[in-house]
């Protein structure tokens, strides 16, 4: 139920379950989980791209399996179902490469926070988010009581997550839910343009770029500032570095190789 191909360093995962909107079922989790951590492992790799198959991105679990755990009083089950959610989203944050959802359509409960989870989101016009964990008496997972408010701040975190309401993808767009919206027809290319941009540049920087970035949100300005000069000494002393500024001097595109 899930897919994955590499081409042009570009590694595309896709939940496939389109007949049950990609909600996560049987082993869904874990097989996205090994797909991630192959695309981390593989040399060949620059970034990656997450979408869903059919109408939509990922409905979230699987609610009538949730349903069922509860009338045994499944517990055990239940937690495996947490632990690869967070195993899932704390793959994405520590792996150096740049993940990028493609919101393809509705993303709610679990899908909402795998997108919010990805380093950049690129949603067609028709996609739709909802953090829908309460309508069904439950609590958030999957990050979302972290990764949400650290996009649209706690207030509208509180709201959305509260109230489980869907929101649209202009609204998305406009609170910082997602990076960037577009016509339904081209989400494929507008995505794999972005992905090629960045699999187009140097490896080594763009992964410090990432961990940086992570950085950034626990570091002070000064101990931030120190972390950018590591990581600009280790870009200096780097074949991509000296292939980038021959390449200026040659007014020519850069080969980056990642060393």
């Amino acid at each position: 139920m899930i897919r994955s191909e590499t081409n042009e360093h570009i590694t595309t995962i896709i939940l496939n379950r389109p007949e049950k909107l990609n909600a996560f079922a049987g082993t869904m989790r874990e097989e996205l989980l090994a797909a991630l951590r192959e695309a981390g492992d593989d040399e060949n790799c620059r970034v990656v791209i997450i979408t869903g198959a059919g109408r939509a991105f990922c409905s979230g679990g699987d609610v009538e399996y949730m349903s069922g755990l509860q009338k045994k009083g499944d517990v055990e089950s239940f937690r495996k179902l947490l632990n690869a959610g967070r195993d899932v989203v704390t793959q994405i944050a520590d792996m150096p490469k740049p993940v990028i959802a493609s919101v393809n359509g509705v993303a709610a409960g679990a899908g909402c926070n795998l997108a919010l989870a990805c380093d950049y989101r690129i949603a067609s016009d028709t996609a739709k988010l909802a953090e829908t964990f309460v309508k069904i008496g439950m609590h958030p997972d999957w990050g979302g009581t972290w990764l949400l408010p650290r996009l649209v701040g706690p207030g509208r975190a509180l709201e959305l997550l509260t109230t489980g309401r869907m929101v649209d993808a202009n609204e998305a767009l406009a609170i910082g839910m997602v990076d960037r919206v577009v016509p339904l027809a081209d989400l494929p290319e507008q995505t794999l343009t972005l992905a090629r941009t960045i699999a187009a540049g140097p490896p080594q920087a763009i992964a410090d770029i990432k961990r940086a970035l992570s950085a950034s949100r626990t570091n002070s300005l000064v101990a931030q500032v120190e972390l950018e000069s590591e990581n600009q000494v280790r870009a200096f002393l780097s074949h991509d570095s000296g292939e980038g500024m021959a390449a200026f001097f040659e007014k020519r595109p850069p080969k980056f190789e990642g060393r």
